[in-house]
This record gives C-alpha cells, sequence and structure tokens, in this order.
C-alpha cells in the first residue's frame, strides 16, 4: 500500500520517436529519462507504442494497398522490442540512474510462438533497475487489428511501489468499464492512460476515470509532425499537403477530484511534471470508492481471468517461462 508521504512529482512524457527505428528511439527514451529524472520526477510514463512508433498509417492508408501495408509491418516488426532482451535491459538501466519508476509503451514482438505477431505493450521499470512486468492491450482498436494482437488477462497487474500502487491501461482500453475497475479494485492510485488519443472527449475521459477511482491519471500521449515520417515511406503522401501535425499530443496530468494539474499540451513536444499528494490518494474515498464500500458485491460481480493463453502448448510443460513480474493483487 501506500508508504510515501512527502509529496512527490511525476512526469508524462510527451515527444514524438525516431520513426520505426529502435535504436535511436531508445536513444532518445534514454536521454528523456535522464532529463525527466533531472526535473526531479520518481515516476516517468511515456505514450503507447513509443518504441518504435505507433503504426498511424492504420488510420491513412486505404485497405487493398496490401505492398505499402506488409512494408510497414515488415518495418515495424524488425524494429519491435523482445520481452526479455536488449531494449528492456538498457531502459531498466535507465530508471536506475534515473531513480525512478518508468512506464515505456512499446510494439512487443510475440517470441512466445511464431515471432512474426506483434503486441500493444506497457513495460514497467523499477528505480533498481527492475523489469517490473507488461501488461499487453487486450483490444486494438479499429485499424489498429491489422497491426497489433490481442492480449490476455494474464498480463493485468497491479504494482505495490513505496510511492503507492501502480497501474494502467492502453489508449481505448479506458472505455472499457469493467478493466477500469479491475485496476480500481487492485487498489491502483497511480493510474497510467498511455495513448495516441487527444482532445474532447479523451480529456474528459482522464477527467472522469480520475474522480470515479479516486486516482491520479497520467494521460501520455505522442506529439508527431508529418516531418518526424521519412520521405522513403510511401504513406507520407497520403496525408494533406498542408497538414503539419498528425497528433497534437494533449497529454494531461488529473488528480483524484477530477482536476488537471498539468497540461494538456499541445503541438509541441513537452515533459509534463506535476506534484502528487499522497493523502489525496486516500482521503477523498471516504465519499466515493466504487470498487470498496460504494460497491454492491451482492448485486455485481466481475470475475477476471488471468491464466496465459499461449499461442502453442506442448504436453506435459508449462509453457515458456516469462520474466517473474511483481504484482501487488490479482
Amino acid at each position: 500500500m501506500l508508504k510515501s508521504l512527502n509529496p512527490f512529482k511525476i512526469a508524462a512524457v510527451q515527444a514524438s520517436p525516431v520513426f520505426l527505428n529502435r535504436k535511436a528511439t531508445l536513444e532518445k527514451a534514454e536521454a528523456l529519462i535522464r532529463e525527466a529524472a533531472e526535473g526531479g520526477a520518481r515516476l516517468i510514463v511515456f505514450p503507447e507504442s513509443f518504441i518504435p512508433a505507433y503504426p498511424e498509417w492504420v488510420w491513412v492508408v486505404p485497405s487493398g494497398r496490401d505492398r505499402i501495408l506488409s512494408r510497414l509491418y515488415g518495418e515495424m516488426l524488425e524494429n519491435a522490442v523482445e520481452i526479455p532482451g536488449e531494449a528492456v535491459v538498457r531502459l531498466g538501466r535507465a530508471a536506475k540512474e534515473a531513480g525512478a519508476y518508468v512506464v515505456m509503451g512499446v510494439t512487443e514482438r510475440d517470441t512466445e510462438a511464431s515471432g512474426a505477431s506483434l503486441y500493444n505493450t506497457l513495460a514497467y521499470f523499477g528505480p533498481a533497475g527492475e523489469f517490473l512486468g507488461k501488461h499487453r492491450k487486450l483490444v486494438p482498436t479499429g485499424g489498429e487489428r491489422i497491426v497489433w494482437a490481442q492480449g490476455d488477462g494474464s498480463t493485468l497487474a497491479v504494482y505495490d511501489t513505496p510511492l503507492g500502487r501502480l497501474g494502467g491501461l492502453i489508449c481505448w482500453e479506458n472505455y472499457m468499464p469493467l478493466a477500469r475497475y479491475a485496476m480500481y479494485a487492485w487498489g491502483t492510485q497511480l493510474y497510467v492512460a498511455a495513448t495516441w488519443d487527444r482532445g474532447e472527449p479523451w480529456l474528459s475521459t482522464l477527467r472522469h476515470i480520475a474522480k470515479e477511482g479516486r486516482v491520479y491519471v497520467i494521460g501520455c500521449s505522442m506529439a508527431m509532425r508529418k516531418a518526424d515520417i521519412p520521405d522513403r515511406f510511401e504513406h507520407k503522401g497520403f496525408y494533406a499537403p498542408e497538414r503539419d501535425w498528425i497528433n497534437s499530443g494533449e497529454s494531461a496530468i488529473v488528480n483524484p477530484n477530477g482536476e488537471m494539474i498539468a497540461g494538456p499540451a499541445s503541438n509541441k513536444e513537452e515533459i509534463l511534471y506535476a506534484e502528487v499528494d499522497p493523502q489525496m490518494m486516500r482521503g477523498p474515498k471516504w465519499m466515493l470508492d466504487v470498487a470498496g464500500h460504494y460497491a454492491r458485491p451482492d448485486v455485481f460481480e466481475l470475475i477476471v481471468h488471468r491464466e496465459p493463453r499461449p499461442m502453442i502448448r506442448v504436453a506435459g510443460e508449462t509453457g515458456r517461462a516469462e520474466p517473474k513480474e511483481k504484482k501487488a493483487f490479482s
């Protein structure tokens, strides 16, 4: 549970990756982690799929353009993150050097089966450099389904830290009421909402989650210009010539009363900082605790299936071992 009684600083990193370049984006992430730590942040959050990039092309490339889509998918696969792997080691080292918790959005390559499918994943790191665990997005939205596979309940988790219980969901998972409820029921206090979304009603959603769960919400999105896509990518031509920003970002941090205490930041790369008052992660729940005294377990029941759903099982084996996750509650 909550161990820190003193206020502390958190950060949402609104930045653009080096498009579909894992090595260069990882280097940029390491620099941004250092910068946020120098700014005093003890929790540093990045957007969804920051490494190696969000697949923004799914919203602009017309269906049937298989050559373009195949090339983009191939480059995404080549630059995806393996867990465990070199990128995880380097991010853990960066978290240790920063002395901070880091939540990084990555596109993860499936190493448990074919090695050719991808997941939209949040990777969690502790200040000692330890890999805490990962969450794979349960349902890719719309066009994202041509890039990302579905995660399963085995990666739904909340991590017990000295700062408070840390957990979160990715983009429109936050519109899944039962997924949110699971986060609340496991006691999330620092709630990560990593996303590509921006504007209204997304900003209202962040405020709603903060008020509903009585949590600090770190809404972190990606600010990205058309110029951030190298000219060699043919799909860049599907954007209007006059268009500058592909995504404006609009990251924001919201307190448990639903009040924005940082952001939204629009049309720029910026690290947003906010101070967390640990008392606010507890006190407001006297009025509303949706997974506690305001719940009615005699009327409603939520069952979360957290068994892994591997693509292949071998008789007599339990399956491929994954990195141990420090899960507070399940």
